[in-house]
């Protein structure tokens, strides 16, 4: 598929989503139920408004990003809003949560999401990850969950995320690697895209295009095998990517990762800091 299939692709699927016509990214389980295994706490269920958590992530990353009180943060990939609520509870009325989407259903949920729940220091705008809408060095963190993977571009990406951050600033995002090279049968699938697994790039490229990008500090800071957990077989969309192949091609291809990375800080006017 080319890169603009793909972003056709994602755009139609997710806009589904965001209007309520589907579940997707390979989740078979009810939302809340998806979200617990990939991290999040029941009281974290329970702050952001309904409709807002779709079940699409696989991490937690807004847990290990250490927000503070004040500080301003983007949200890629921000879908119902769910990420960017539990960060503007973090960040608090002194701070501000910008969520970004390519698809307008995903951007007028989380906006009436926002309306339901009150959250004035949280706006969402339309956009692709390689062409951020967003200013030069005007952000003080930056998470997305699950959605690197679905970007054609992954290098550009990781460049905009350096772009659009403050010197120091952090990123933290959950996403989907290959432990190994996908066969032809999912790699070529468009069910493997929406299943958040076709378009995953192998662990040490995904490392080191975030270095490529002037970020430093990379770590990992979680993973596990994601293989159970995203190609459920009772999921109808799984069944149509797995159909006629044996499902033990797929065991151990893929693992959900935590990732933390930081910009560097301006140096003075003599390079010592």
């Amino acid at each position: 598929m080319t890169a603009a299939d793909v972003r056709q692709l994602v755009r139609q699927e997710y806009g589904k989503i965001g209007a309520g016509e589907r579940q997707g990214c390979g989740c078979g389980n009810l939302a809340d139920q998806v979200s617990k295994s990939a991290g999040y706490t029941d009281a974290e269920l329970a702050a952001v408004p309904d409709g807002a958590n779709l079940g699409l992530g696989c991490g937690n990353p807004t847990a290990i990003a250490g927000l503070k009180p004040g500080e301003t943060v983007l949200d890629l990939g921000s879908g119902g809003g769910f990420d960017c609520f539990l960060a503007a509870n973090k960040v608090g009325p002194t701070g501000k949560v910008i969520g970004v989407d390519m698809t307008p259903e995903m951007i007028e949920r989380a906006r009436d999401n926002a309306q339901r729940g009150g959250y004035v220091n949280v706006e969402f705008r339309l956009g692709e990850i390689e062409a951020l809408p967003v200013a030069d060095a005007s952000v003080d963190v930056v998470i997305s969950n699950c959605v690197i993977n679905l970007v054609p571009d992954k290098a550009r990406a990781f460049q905009e995320i350096a772009r659009v951050l403050r010197p120091g600033g952090r990123v933290m995002v959950s996403d989907m690697v290959l432990e190994r090279p996908l066969p032809d049968w999912v790699r070529e699938s468009a069910e493997g895209y929406v299943a958040c697994v076709s378009g995953a790039v192998m662990r040490d490229h995904y490392l080191r295009l975030l270095v490529e990008a002037g970020l430093q500090e990379v770590e990992i800071l979680e993973e596990r095998d994601a293989s159970d957990f995203f190609l459920d077989p009772t999921d109808p969309l799984v069944n149509q990517l797995i159909v006629g192949h044996p499902v033990e091609d797929i065991r151990g291809l893929v693992s959900s990762v935590s990732i933390r990375a930081t910009k560097p800080a301006s140096r003075g006017c003599c390079g010592c800091g």
